[in-house]
């Protein structure tokens, strides 16, 4: 009577963990399918804005050669779309800030390799510059993680001298940001290659801030 039991007992085991198996693996698969579509639709509508602010869904759709449908399913107003790769951005912005460590070395060094990081983002952070619907979105208002992490190292630097002390930690944020738009815009409008715009913007924000 207990193998019996036991037997029984691991037949329903065993027939449990098959009915897991088929009913998990297609989400999964879906799931995947699914982020792989949205990223899709996010990269091909950052592409098609940077030239053409007025983009339709449409546009996007196209440009992401799915059917329009497809696109409405995932961001079903262009508001919606909007918010999205804002949100993006700003995951983004916070891996960047990860990459640079912040902590390591002298605040200068931490602060070229932050300005180094964010500057490969231009292509999208330039929407938030360019795209007039972006600064209408409720994301831009709140200050991240990022935001507090760069201004902690700016006083860092500020109090252990390799900063300028006389400039705030805000004015120093500012800064770095107008010298990054500066540097996209020379290699976008002027043809300048891309090192060549990092490299200005970086003697320039070194020369800036420094003590």
């Amino acid at each position: 009577m207990g193998d019996d039991s036991a037997s029984a007992t691991e037949t329903a085991v065993t027939e449990t963990a098959v009915s897991k198996t088929v009913v998990t693996e297609p989400a999964v698969a879906e799931s995947g399918t699914r982020a792989r579509t949205r990223r899709a639709i996010l990269d091909a509508a950052v592409a098609l804005l940077s030239t053409d602010q007025t983009a339709s869904l449409g546009d996007v759709a196209a440009a992401a050669g799915v059917g329009r449908t497809t696109v409405h399913r995932y961001f079903p107003e262009r508001s919606d779309l909007l918010a999205a790769i804002g949100a993006d951005i700003l995951d983004r912005v916070a891996a960047a800030t990860e990459r640079a460590r912040l902590d390591d070395g002298p605040a200068s060094n931490a602060l070229e390799r932050l300005c180094q990081e964010f500057f490969e983002l231009g292509d999208r952070l330039t929407l938030m510059f360019d795209v007039p619907q972006f600064m209408s979105w409720d994301g831009w208002e709140e200050e991240t993680a990022a935001d507090s992490a760069l201004l902690r190292l700016v006083d860092r630097g500020r109090a252990e001298g390799t900063l300028d002390p006389e400039m705030s930690a805000e004015w120093v944020q500012n800064v770095l940001w107008s010298l990054l738009y500066s540097a996209w815009e020379h290699a976008r409008s002027h043809g300048a290659p891309k090192h060549a715009a990092l490299t200005l913007c970086l003697r320039t924000l070194r020369k800036a801030v420094a003590p």
